[in-house]
């Protein structure tokens, strides 16, 4: 029973990590510099000013593929232990969150990296930054409900064990 009780005290600090992450995310598409660039090339469109964006457009790359990264083996060690404690229903139910927080982060990357900022107006430059926040809040209040669910199943457990 000891290596159970191990185990899910690893996932349990996985998950703060997860959070931590998650945290970065959203703050990479909430950076206020960026945002003020975004506002004032509304009123006049100046080429200067996609430095700025592109920045902010690499930082969201990065920090959603490092979170995309450290979930996907968070997912793995997952799989293969929590199905011993939780059982088929439950685990069935984590699998299909799994998908989707891996979906929503495909999504989230995709966007962030194939987003050609050199083509579009001030108009489009705003509707994209708009969609891409409006993804990565989404992906980010998915993420920390999953764990917030996951802590609360391993709780019982741990007080089970």
């Amino acid at each position: 029973m000891p290596d159970y009780l191990a185990k899910i005290k690893e996932i349990i600090e996985e998950h703060h990590t997860v959070r931590e992450n998650v945290k970065r995310v959203g703050e990479s598409v909430s950076d206020q510099e960026a945002l003020d660039s975004l506002k004032s090339t509304r009123s006049g469109w100046a080429p200067g000013k996609l430095d700025i964006i592109a920045e902010k457009q690499s930082r969201l790359q990065e920090t959603v593929n490092f979170l995309r990264e450290g979930m996907l083996a968070h997912f793995i060690k997952e799989e293969e232990f929590l199905p011993a404690v939780l059982g088929d229903f439950l685990m069935r139910g984590l699998l299909i969150e799994h998908k989707e927080m891996n979906e929503l982060l495909s999504r989230a990357l995709e966007m962030a990296r194939d987003t050609n900022l050199q083509g579009l107006s001030p108009e489009a430059l705003t509707d994209r930054d708009n969609e891409i926040k409006t993804l990565i809040n989404h992906l980010c209040e998915v993420i920390e409900n999953h764990a917030d669910k996951e802590d609360s199943m391993l709780d019982m457990v741990e007080k089970a064990l």
